[in-house]
């Protein structure tokens, strides 16, 4: 009798995926050398630019209360992100019922959302009240809602019409029709603006918080810091946002794979 063995990830698909992260390495490790190098050559005063070194110390330092500021902005990020993905896939669906008002609706959403939707914080703030996690979470909220609600609204519309009446001639309702075809057709769609929506979320928020907000948040942190001004300690703080943007953008990517491991997108990569 002969006996099936599973496939899994071998030793040379592990140097190729160590091959493909060590160019980030490397450049990550020169562009850091490069910038303490040109810092202590040149003698750059710290208030336009800090060294790395004096950053890290700085994080050192003030890891308790970064870490702590960064907990209530991480919050604040989730829900945004939250609030606007679910609302841009609830309106993406509705519309998709209707495909000749995705041209126009599509084209309204561009519109607006060209215009500076951070602007949007003081009138939140007097909204929801300044330390309010709502006012900081509506912002981001907005500026992932436009990105998803586009991208999700192409992915359900763009189906072959054979699928389509296959579905309907086995007596599909639309609903179905919907969520066992035109959703997960829209997945890659959707997952790509959520990986823009994680980062539109991180800066919505931060700069939010400019405006106002609890005294622990990141982005009064970096305020605070550089009105001391203490410009190394407020770029620790801004590295360390960009630090949970980058992480969240990895969970995202993660949650894709486990959820769409068919998708040939995928498969290109791993290649």
């Amino acid at each position: 009798m002969s006996t099936v063995r599973l496939s899994r990830p071998g030793r040379p698909a592990l140097m190729s995926r160590a091959l493909r992260l060590t160019p980030v390495a490397v450049t990550a490790v020169l562009l850091l050398g490069l910038w303490q190098s040109v810092v202590v050559l040149f003698d750059v005063p710290v208030f336009i630019m800090p060294s790395p070194v004096m950053i890290a110390e700085a994080f050192q330092q003030d890891f308790g209360t970064i870490m702590s500021a960064s907990r209530s902005t991480v919050e604040s990020v989730l829900l945004g992100l939250v609030l606007g993905s679910l609302g841009g896939v609830a309106v993406a669906l509705v519309v998709s019922r209707f495909p000749r008002m995705s041209g126009p609706v599509l084209n309204t959403a561009v519109l607006v959302n060209c215009a500076p939707i951070v602007a949007l914080a003081p009138i939140f703030n007097n909204w929801f009240g300044v330390t309010s996690m709502l006012s900081k979470a509506g912002v981001a909220a907005v500026m992932v809602f436009f990105p998803v609600f586009v991208n999700t609204t192409r992915g359900l519309l763009q189906i072959a019409p054979l699928h389509v009446e296959i579905m309907e001639s086995l007596a599909a309702r639309p609903r179905q029709v919907a969520l066992l075809l035109r959703l997960p057709n829209a997945l890659p769609f959707i997952f790509n603006a959520l990986k823009l929506g994680t980062t539109l979320a991180v800066i919505g928020v931060i700069v939010s918080e400019y405006f106002g907000g609890s005294t622990e948040a990141l982005g009064v942190y970096i305020a605070y810091q550089a009105a001391l001004p203490r410009f190394d300690y407020a770029w620790a703080g801004i590295l360390v946002s960009g630090a949970l943007g980058l992480a969240m953008f990895g969970v995202v990517t993660l949650l894709e794979r486990f959820l769409m491991p068919w998708h040939e997108s995928l498969h290109e990569e791993e290649s």
